[in-house]
């Protein structure tokens, strides 16, 4: 049985522990003495403890996210409460900042903040040695890249045969200063050596993996090493193959588009940061942006490639109100990216963000994931209405099952209309999950039916004429 057990909650099944994979790699002698155990949102805390509690381990490192907490606490919790001789280290994004006085940290015996690829491994010889340190929290710092370890062969067959997502990076850090984000703590983008890298992918591809998720928060800062990844996928494209990118959208280098053109329709993802299109808005949170260039991008992705886009804007964000956050919705509908998301401002720990002017009201719930309930210029009520605005966007027009409805859905005025749309839905059903598809279908027909004034479904229609029932029936899907 395993010394040492790293276990987290991770958000669906189909999710890997990233991190997880970096710690075992990097516990060098330990490793062999360690395992790692991973459960799912939704499964019962105690069930957890019990499946952890049965490998018997002297010390188990938990991985804490914004997503998990709660459920993360009950389990620290559990563990001390059965088994009070039991070393608990906890680290992750969600404790690494303002842990002073968190329930989950006064029952764990250590915290390791930020990267802990070397540091935790370095605490548990420690304890193992029959040590208690007396710090209880152990700073992770920035190591070289060049010296880990990479988790890549870590990932197992089980992972490989029950489709999880397999996470990749070829650099850490950000160079900008978003405030909201925790990437703007970071002092510079550090890469890992590109030919060692594409080696490890080698590795993968030939292992089977044909969906590669990178986390690189910036993976266009750097051209030449953009191409010389893109260039090394295209090399060995074969049927099934999916690469998924953050990339920053005002910044295309020429050079990188004819290599995004040559990968077929739905090969690439990119994952493009908007955010907001008001520049005072940009500004206040520490964003600089090219909104021209952002737009010939975003044009050129829609327009000449088969790249799958999928395009952030944050409701909430400072001196933002309903008009202006509709106004930027419809400049990014017009650029045509296959999926918008629609995120509501979120006050992470250690962010900027915390320290906003107070003019802006900015007011944020208690538990995670700590989501803005009111601003200066935006109510309790309006944002509630963006949180439905933002499930049923998904429901129907990110999910891509009504191709033809939506249109009629959005017409010259796609927010406006959608936002009335997302009112009386959430009045005829009175929830945002739990809607069956075939319930769904009927709830967009009747709203078409006795909508006033529908656009036509016609190529030469000019009248804008109330749809028959039948008709609006027809294009329900």
């Amino acid at each position: 049985m395993p010394d040492i057990v790293l276990t987290t909650l991770n958000a669906r099944f189909v999710h890997s522990a990233f991190g997880l994979r970096y710690l075992l790699a990097n516990m060098g002698d330990l490793e062999p003495r360690t395992a790692i155990r991973e459960f799912s949102l939704g499964l019962r805390e105690r069930d957890m403890v019990e499946a952890v509690l049965a490998e018997n381990p002297k010390i188990v490192g938990l991985s804490v996210y914004i997503w998990n907490v709660v459920p993360m606490t009950a389990v620290c919790l559990l563990l001390k409460a059965i088994r009070p001789e039991l070393i608990v280290v906890i680290g992750g994004p969600e404790v690494s900042f303002e842990w002073e006085g968190a329930a989950i940290f006064e029952a764990a015996d250590y915290l390791v903040r930020g990267e802990g690829d070397l540091a935790f491994a370095s605490l548990c010889r420690e304890v193992l040695a029959g040590e208690r340190p007396a710090e209880k929290v152990r700073q992770g710092g920035l190591p070289l890249l060049e010296s880990l370890t990479t988790p890549y062969p870590r990932y197992s067959d089980f992972d490989l045969e029950h489709g999880r997502i397999i996470y990749v990076e070829a650099s850490r850090g950000c160079p900008f200063r978003c405030h909201f984000c925790l990437s703007s703590l970071d002092k510079s983008v550090r890469a890992f050596p590109l030919e060692p890298f594409l080696q490890e992918m080698e590795g993968l591809l030939g292992r089977g993996v044909r969906h590669f998720k990178f986390v690189d928060r910036t993976f266009n800062l750097k051209a030449e090493t953009s191409e010389r990844i893109l260039g090394f996928f295209l090399e060995r494209y074969t049927e099934g193959l999916f690469l998924h990118f953050e990339m920053i959208p005002d910044r295309l280098p020429e050079t990188l588009k004819p290599l995004i053109s040559a990968f077929p329709p739905g090969v690439l993802q990119f994952e493009v940061g908007i955010q907001s299109f008001d520049a005072e808005v940009c500004a206040r949170i520490g964003r600089r942006q090219n909104f021209q260039a952002l737009r010939e991008n975003l044009t050129f992705l829609a327009a000449e490639t088969g790249v799958h886009v999928h395009a952030d804007l944050i409701a909430g964000l400072p001196g933002e109100d309903l008009e202006m956050f509709g106004r930027g919705f419809d400049q990014l509908v017009a650029l045509k990216p296959a999926e918008i998301q629609v995120g509501i401002l979120k006050r992470l720990k250690g962010t900027p963000m915390t320290l906003a002017d107070p003019c802006w009201q900015m007011t944020y719930a208690d538990t995670a994931p700590y989501e803005v309930i009111h601003t200066s210029a935006l109510t309790f009520q309006e944002l509630q209405r963006l949180q439905r605005f933002s499930r049923y966007w998904d429901m129907v027009a990110n999910s891509g099952k009504f191709p033809h409805a939506l249109p009629h859905l959005l017409d010259d005025s796609p927010f406006r209309n959608f936002l009335a749309f997302s009112d009386w839905l959430h009045q005829e059903v009175g929830a945002t999950h739990g809607i069956a598809h075939a319930r769904l279908e009927k709830l967009v027909s009747s709203y078409l039916e006795g909508r006033l004034e529908p656009v036509g479904i016609g190529p030469t229609e000019t009248a804008r004429p109330k749809l028959p029932k039948r008709q609006a029936r027809r294009i329900q899907t």
